[in-house]
């Protein structure tokens, strides 16, 4: 037998985690459940009680589920919310035992080895986990045991007084198929399983059900892994005297700065957003907050940023404290630095728009880049500059005007392309013309300018000296002026 059989663990499991974390923000009365697509139509993903009562149950179409209970009200479902706020709850499960680890999605194993006694005993922490878990507006399940397996059952399929060799097979962490299996044989409850002939079992379905059957009585050891908490970001400084200078602040921020990009460069990571919190002697607090173009743990490059945010402060009679929190990190690789010793120059593109986004804001200063598109107006794509990378140039392998703008008409006369034409009230005489270039609508789009059909486009260069891009179109007859060259 394992001696690991003095271990106590307890199985926390939420049935209705996703609908709970919603409920506790936006509260329900009636019946109410999380929708998800799967295989092209909305299935119910969590229910509350009120709508389990109702009959409906998981993985139910919304059409049925609306047909059975047409009071029922739905949002859809956020998995990856429903991940974070199991993370939350995993570091509040650590105030009743230090070991604490994920169970699937929507549970958590402790084991309480020894911490059941500050607690009064077993009895009073699981009383203490329903209430404190209760107020705060989830509904549990927990189970107790010896082994994991033991206590998940519990959890899933029992209650705490009932024997492990009662519960049914399914309680033994199966798939369904392996279950109905095991029913058709006459094998319903682990007991059934437990008594009957072990090699039969191992050559029908192989050697995962003996094993959740030796790990569920503790023959086999199934450790609890701890989830690992992520790095933190976040360095502080208390002064034994206020300060209230620019040049006071800005010193303690380089040393706060030093520290935290340690921090960053040990973990290969760097620093998108960063907050500074200035506390003053009165308890009140400002923020300054730098959002940066590009990831970055050189506090040379970072610090000089601050100083506009800093000159701000209001410092009232002094501040005391202040605490930077690098409130969003990316994983920074690191350089090559090349033979030589000296290191690589600094990304002064990247630090020239932080500068200006901390005027303008960052979403406000934008690039063109190159989109997957022969039509000219959908051949660009504008994206915010500190969001996106610079690409090397377009794929086309055409000359384009240095300005696009609406198509205008012109009045045109001659031949194919017009001799003389006027534009904006004034005349022009083709000197010199290279083309044509002839662009189809693309089918697939609904484009209401492309709607007259293919386009014939021209270099225009004038007597005038402006070399104008125009089209010519076909179907409907016409001259058009898009563009001009530099």
């Amino acid at each position: 037998m394992f001696d690991g059989m003095n271990r106590r663990i307890v199985c926390m499991w939420f049935p209705r985690l996703a609908t709970d974390r919603v409920l506790r923000a936006y509260p329900v009365d009636g019946p109410f459940a999380l929708t998800l697509r799967h295989d092209n139509s909305e299935r119910l993903y969590c229910l509350n009680a009120h709508a389990e009562q109702a009959g409906l149950h998981r993985d139910m179409s919304l059409a049925d589920a609306r047909a059975f209970c047409p009071d029922l009200l739905c949002r859809p479902a956020r998995p990856d919310l429903d991940v974070r706020f199991l993370a939350v709850l995993r570091r509040w499960a650590l105030r009743w035992c230090p070991w604490v680890g994920n169970d699937g999605a929507d549970g958590l194993v402790l084991d309480i080895s020894g911490a059941a006694h500050l607690w009064g005993g077993e009895a009073a922490l699981l009383a203490n986990m329903h209430t404190r878990l209760g107020k705060a507006g989830l509904a549990v399940r927990l189970g107790l045991g010896c082994t994991r397996g033991a206590a998940w059952a519990r959890a899933h399929y029992g209650t705490q007084e009932q024997a492990l060799d009662e519960l049914p097979v399914a309680a033994l962490r199966l798939d369904n198929a392996t279950c109905i299996a095991l029913q058709r044989l006459g094998l319903r409850s682990i007991a059934d399983v437990s008594g009957a002939a072990r090699a039969p079992l191992a050559r029908r379905f192989g050697p995962h059900l003996l094993q959740r059957l030796d790990q569920a009585f503790g023959h086999i050891p199934e450790p609890i892994a701890p989830a690992t908490e992520p790095p933190h970001y976040g360095v502080r400084l208390t002064l034994p005297d206020p300060i209230g200078l620019v040049a006071d602040v800005m010193a303690a921020t380089a040393r706060l700065l030093d520290t935290l990009c340690a921090k960053l460069h040990a973990q290969g990571a760097g620093a998108r957003q960063l907050v500074l919190t200035l506390r003053r002697v009165d308890q009140g607090s400002q923020q300054v907050e730098l959002r940066l173009a590009a990831a970055m743990r050189a506090p040379a490059r970072i610090l000089p940023l601050f100083e506009r945010g800093v000159a701000t402060v209001d410092a009232g009679f002094g501040i005391d404290q202040l605490r930077l929190e690098a409130t969003l990190v990316e994983p920074l690789a690191a350089q090559q630095t090349g033979l030589s010793a000296a290191p690589q120059s600094p990304d002064r593109l990247a630090d020239l728009i932080t500068r200006i986004g901390t005027r303008i804001g960052l979403e406000n200063v934008q690039r063109f880049l190159p989109a997957d598109s022969h039509i000219p107006e959908r051949s660009f794509l504008i994206a915010p500059a500190a969001h996106s990378a610079p690409e090397s140039g377009w794929r086309s392998g055409k000359s384009r005007p240095l300005r696009l703008f609406a198509p205008e008409v012109i009045v045109a006369t001659g031949s194919t392309p017009p001799a003389r034409f006027r534009w904006r009230r004034v005349a022009f005489a083709t000197a010199r013309a290279i083309g044509p270039e002839r662009i189809a609508p693309e089918w697939w789009l609904d484009d209401a300018t492309w709607r007259s059909g293919m386009r014939d486009y021209w270099c225009v260069h004038t007597h005038q000296g402006r070399r104008l891009w125009l089209f010519y179109t076909p179907q409907n007859p016409g001259w058009y002026v898009q563009g001009e060259f530099a």
